[in-house]
């Protein structure tokens, strides 16, 4: 397992990341997942990633259930805050300090530790000011309850206000987390410049595209069977963006230079995403514990620059690359 430093901070972090969006609590069962999280231990991740809104705070319970045991300074726990919790009533979302004080204490009960790596700011808010949220934080850092700062799906200038707010209060915002693959690049035009600029770092989500990019969809044959974009329960709608004719005609053209690097096409686009300096870590869920090993396999593999034009030749004119795209909801979701 390759470690990377998190933005410009002291924080190292494993380069896969095991996160459990619309698995844990919901897809499938706790012994299953378990036994995942396990998996990823064995296979070398140290970072674990979660969200208070998965499944209704589900997830993080099972997530700090399965990591039980485990010596805490060896690990590095992520949570986040924004979307709506519990019953979903007025003050059960956003980035208030009122939200954020009870949802930092809510998941660190569940995840039954005394203070997560990193808290994040699960989208922007556009209805509560910015000074309230990055104070909040603040204050949660000092109480120990975090160590660092992060958000998510922010856009450049999003970052530069939230990262020049946190300098002053004197804590570190140094991690985004955004969407990222070969077919979504919305970053690579002005996120990733300003967050290099910030000494901030990306963990990606989607590296394979919600499973796209590992080949299993063929072009003009039936979903697979208890796959993603059957899951009618909220899976489905996550993929539908890429799962058009063309994307998966061309997601098989990418089998020979997988092939040429050893690499399984899960691999490969797990491997493509961490050629970027500025990605610390990809995230990679799992249904199965034997998904894990594999998906690890791609840390520390190095592309070439000739490999890298050969992807964005079958791919490049599929992609999105719109910075437009890098937004947050205009109004909470309640």
């Amino acid at each position: 397992m390759e470690f990377r430093y998190l933005g410009n901070s002291g924080l190292k972090i494993s380069s896969v990341t095991y996160g459990n969006w619309l698995t844990h609590g919901s897809q499938i069962e706790n012994d299953t997942a378990t036994a995942c999280v396990h998996a990823a231990l064995e296979a070398g991740i140290t970072t674990f990633d979660t969200a208070d809104v998965y499944a209704n705070t589900v997830a993080e319970q099972v997530l700090g259930d399965a990591l039980r045991g485990q010596r805490r300074e060896s690990l590095e726990i992520f949570t986040k805050v924004y979307f709506p919790t519990g019953p979903k009533g007025h003050n059960d979302t956003g980035l208030s300090r009122k939200h954020i004080m009870e949802s930092i204490n809510g998941s660190l009960t569940r995840l039954g530790t005394d203070y997560v790596d990193l808290y994040q700011a699960h989208r922007y808010d556009f209805e509560t000011p910015l000074e309230e949220t990055m104070q909040a934080f603040a204050d949660v850092v000092r109480a120990g309850k975090a160590l660092y700062i992060g958000v998510s799906e922010w856009t450049a200038d999003q970052l530069r206000a939230g990262h020049a707010l946190a300098r002053q209060l004197g804590i570190q915002l140094i991690s985004n987390q955004p969407q990222y693959n070969m077919l979504w690049r919305v970053i690579e035009p002005e996120v990733i410049p300003a967050s290099e600029e910030l000494g901030i770092s990306q963990i990606v989500w989607s590296p394979i595209a919600q499973g796209v990019l590992t080949g299993k969809y063929l072009p003009g044959a039936p979903f697979p069977e208890g796959s993603r974009a059957t899951d009618t329960d909220g899976g489905a709608r996550f993929i539908e963006k890429y799962l058009s004719e063309d994307i998966l005609d061309a997601v098989q053209k990418l089998k020979p230079i997988a092939d040429g690097h050893g690499l399984t096409l899960a691999q490969l686009a797990v491997a493509w995403v961490l050629q970027n300096p500025n990605v610390a870590s990809a995230l990679v869920g799992a249904s199965r514990p034997e998904q894990i090993a594999s998906n690890v396999a791609a840390s520390g593999v190095t592309l070439d620059s000739s490999t890298m034009e050969a992807i964005d030749a079958v791919l490049g004119h599929l992609s999105q690359d719109d910075p437009a795209l890098t937004t947050s909801p205009e109004q909470r979701l309640t």
